[in-house]
Order: C-alpha cells, then sequence, then structure tokens
C-alpha cells in the first residue's frame, strides 16, 4: 500500500487493558485534536554519590537507570477558528473527560489505570501516565470552557521479557538462562558469557548435565555467576 504523503498524521495514544499490548487487549485510541509543537523526553542514572571525608574526588559508581519519561503539552480548542467551521469542532470538556478515562481509570480485573502506546511517526512509546494537569483558558458565554491546554507526562513500561532483551546482559556476575539452539554446546555458552570455555565444567554441574557437548534443543540452561 502506498502511503499519502499529504495526510496530516495524528499524534494518538493507543490504550490496551493489559501491559503486553497485544490486539486482543485494544481497548480504544484517542487521537488529539492538535500535533504538539515539541515533546521532551527525560533520561536519568542513579549514581552513588557518598565521598569520604578529606577527600576532592571519587570513582562514581553506577546504581541503576530510572525509566525514561516523556512530556507532552496538548491543546484542545472548540472556537472553530483552527477548523474555520469546515471540519466541526469537538467539545472541549469531553475531549478532556475521555482523556482521564483512558489514561487515569480503574479498569477491569487489573483494578489499575491502562497500558498506553503515544504514536506519532517514529514516536513509539510504550508507557503509563503519571499525572496530567489541564488548563482551561477560554470560555464561552455560559462559561463552558472552550479552550484548554494539558500537560502530561508519561513514564516508560515494559514488561519484564522486553525489558531483558533490551538490557542484553551478559556480566559474567549475574544468572543467566539461554534456551538451547541447534549447535549449542556448554563450552561455547561458556566462552560467550565468562570469556572462558573451561567453566563448562562448572556449567555441567549447575544443570547436572552429562553429556556437555549435546544438549537437547529447546531446553533452558541456566548460567549462574562463577568464582574465578
Amino acid at each position: 500500500m502506498v502511503k499519502n504523503t499529504f495526510k496530516l498524521e495524528k499524534l494518538k495514544i493507543k490504550v490496551f487493558s493489559k501491559r503486553r499490548r497485544k490486539q486482543t487487549d485494544y481497548i480504544d485510541t484517542f487521537e488529539v485534536m492538535f500535533n504538539p509543537e515539541s515533546y521532551y523526553f527525560k533520561y536519568e542514572n542513579t549514581l552513588d554519590s557518598k565521598q569520604g571525608l578529606n577527600s576532592s574526588a571519587k570513582e562514581v559508581k553506577y546504581i541503576l537507570s530510572k525509566p525514561s519519561q516523556l512530556s507532552l503539552k496538548l491543546i484542545f480548542d472548540n472556537t472553530g477558528v483552527a477548523y474555520s467551521g469546515l471540519y466541526g469542532t469537538k467539545d472541549v470538556y469531553t475531549q478532556v473527560k475521555k482523556f482521564r478515562e483512558l489514561t487515569t481509570k480503574m479498569a477491569g480485573k487489573e483494578h489499575e489505570p491502562y497500558f498506553l502506546i503515544v504514536h506519532w511517526s517514529r514516536l513509539y512509546f510504550k508507557c503509563r501516565l503519571k499525572y496530567f494537569d489541564v488548563n482551561y483558558t477560554l470560555f464561552n458565554r455560559s462559561g463552558e470552557p472552550i479552550r484548554a491546554e494539558l500537560d502530561a507526562l508519561f513514564v516508560s513500561d515494559l514488561d519484564d521479557y522486553e525489558r531483558v532483551r533490551l538490557e542484553d546482559k551478559k556480566s559474567p556476575d549475574i544468572t543467566h538462562a539461554k534456551t538451547v539452539k541447534a549447535g549449542d554446546n556448554l563450552p561455547l555458552m561458556a566462552q560467550d558469557i565468562y570469556g572462558d570455555s573451561a567453566y563448562y565444567i562448572q556449567l555441567a554441574r549447575a544443570n547436572n548435565v552429562n553429556n556437555f557437548r549435546k544438549l537437547k534443543t529447546g531446553t533452558t540452561i541456566k548460567l549462574p555467576p562463577i568464582e574465578k
């Protein structure tokens, strides 16, 4: 299918009932009225900042990486100016209410707010809403809001399987598990994780393996920390 390069692509927030975010978990999609002028990402590491007395410097140690955060400012407008009367108008209060229900409402068997994907062109962010502020800035003669600005903060949310896959940890001081594929053997696994194929003996003991060169495809091999 040929993509229509002239069509304006709107930012969408897709809503799912479960963290895996499969099509069978799909609930609804919230499409913004106006695409944001910008969006803001925050990435943060937590480091050990303790330092001894009478010292001028220290070795900074890594503790963890906090989930990334996405900040968005969304505009809702029912003045009719933006659409010039051609495409109709959308009630501001109703749009804000829908956003709130899809992102903060306790729902389903999970008894917690829904799981989200913020999608706009190359932006594809699996997340949960942390908070949002809404500022109603313009009203009609009846006191109904006809313009609002919404500031939202989303926090990255990944299931454990995807998190481990992305981290791709291969440090020998962390317990790993690997599914055996055709051609795998314990010496190769030991070389990959520990940097020395000689540690296949410890792997054989840890997994009760008798024939270390012939492993059954599909089985799981534990790769525990080994003292060198």
